[in-house]
């Protein structure tokens, strides 16, 4: 479906199918009434997201309880192509042995060299995605 964008929408499915490519997105939180945005490693698991971060700044305000949003994009600057997926939902810390098993299993990678051995679960409760279409 065409938006008087001009971008086509991008239904559910195709935006978890879309988000499961990519390894980095942009998570956004509100410390003190002030947004800030983190670039961050992620996996797809069950349509929720897991990080894997440190200590600091971005776990606590992340996981306060607030919503949260997180943006996924690929984009292609000589063609002018690409798409964005944006989630909006909570997150919060991984503490049960389970869950950390399964973050483990998941396998976030970090490119970061920094220890971050902190897991997060982002339960999303909206998504939308939007594409530039091919020319016609």
């Amino acid at each position: 479906m065409l938006e008087r964008t001009g971008l086509d929408v991008i239904d559910e499915d195709e935006c978890w199918a879309l988000a499961a490519t990519q390894s980095v997105g942009r998570l956004a939180i509100s410390i003190k009434n002030r947004p800030d945005i983190f670039p961050v490693n992620y996996r797809v698991v069950e349509r929720s997201l897991l990080l894997r971060t440190a200590p600091g700044v971005k776990l606590a305000a992340a996981t306060l309880g607030s919503g949260i949003a997180f943006e996924i994009d690929q984009l292609d600057e000589a063609t002018h192509k690409g798409w964005s997926v944006v989630m909006h939902g909570t997150a919060q810390e991984l503490q049960s042995l389970d869950d950390l098993m399964e973050a483990e299993t998941a396998a976030v990678e970090t490119w970061a060299s920094s220890q971050k051995d902190r897991f997060v679960r982002i339960e999303v409760d909206e998504i939308s995605g939007r594409r530039v279409p091919d020319a016609t």
